[in-house]
């Protein structure tokens, strides 16, 4: 198994370069028809959420455009990682919510699944949410 790096996503997602986004497009295909099992992580992920939604790079894409692009890579079945559930709800809960960064929707991602409503932040983007009850220590 090999391990996906952030940069294959991007150049499949933008298609910045042709030739690069073709190779990268078999490659999912191979990993869409179990031919290939890659794995990758979270942190892959939240690299690529930020490299599209800069403001300093050339891709300037919107949490809920960015989410529709990755939901699709993260899900395939042949892409193992640890939480890739969460992972996927975090996306989700990115595009619902733009004005949290993908880090902090993963950190709502995470709290859903252990279970738990209380965070300790001092982020008041958190009292936007209706299911997150945020507290200062």
């Amino acid at each position: 198994m090999r391990y996906l790096d952030t940069n294959v996503i991007i150049r499949y997602l933008t298609r910045d370069d042709e030739t690069k986004a073709a190779a990268c497009y078999r490659l999912f295909q191979r990993v869409s028809n179990g031919r290939e099992e890659l794995t990758t992580s979270v942190a892959t992920i939240a690299e690529a959420t930020y490299v599209l939604s800069s403001q300093r790079g050339p891709y300037r894409l919107q949490p809920d455009e960015i989410a529709a692009r990755l939901h699709p890579i993260v899900s395939l079945r042949g892409l193992v990682m640890p939480d890739k559930r969460v992972c996927i709800r975090a996306l989700d809960v990115y595009a619902q919510y733009p004005f949290l960064d993908f880090a902090d929707a993963l950190g709502v991602a995470h709290m859903e699944a252990k279970g738990t409503t209380e965070i300790l932040s001092y982020d008041r983007d958190f009292d936007r949410l209706p299911e997150v009850a945020r507290v200062e220590p």
